[in-house]
């Protein structure tokens, strides 16, 4: 194990604290590996499922039925989303803000999309 601290990637606190193979920030709560955030240096790339980066404006489709929480539809598999906006840090994993017909306002995971050429 590791004894030297690291920051938490997601709020730069700096008191985050090793539970086993994760660290684990008292202030926001974010659990981490140390070892896959030195990996993954793509500087805050997203990318689609496919591994295409993601671009604000860009035009995605869906590419697995998406339960909406606290509705009884889903998004289904195709849906075509025009004119994304990527969304960095937001806590929650989700990383595309978009508008679907029919839902409204919404964000989506960029790993259920694929990115339409």
């Amino acid at each position: 194990m590791e004894n030297e601290a690291h920051p938490c990637p997601s709020c730069d606190s700096p008191y985050p604290y090793q539970d086993g193979p994760l660290w684990i920030c008292p202030e926001c709560s974010h659990e981490f590996s140390v070892d896959a955030a030195n990996l993954s240096g793509d500087d805050g790339v997203i990318k689609d499922a496919n591994g295409n980066a993601l671009a604000d404006g860009d035009t995605v489709t869906v590419i697995k039925d998406l339960k909406i929480k606290g509705s009884s539809g889903s998004v289904k598999v195709g849906t075509k989303v025009k004119n994304i906006r990527l969304v960095h840090d937001s806590g929650d994993g989700h990383d595309i803000a978009c508008k679907i017909d029919g839902f409204g306002s919404m964000n989506l995971k960029s790993e259920f999309v694929k990115k339409v050429n």
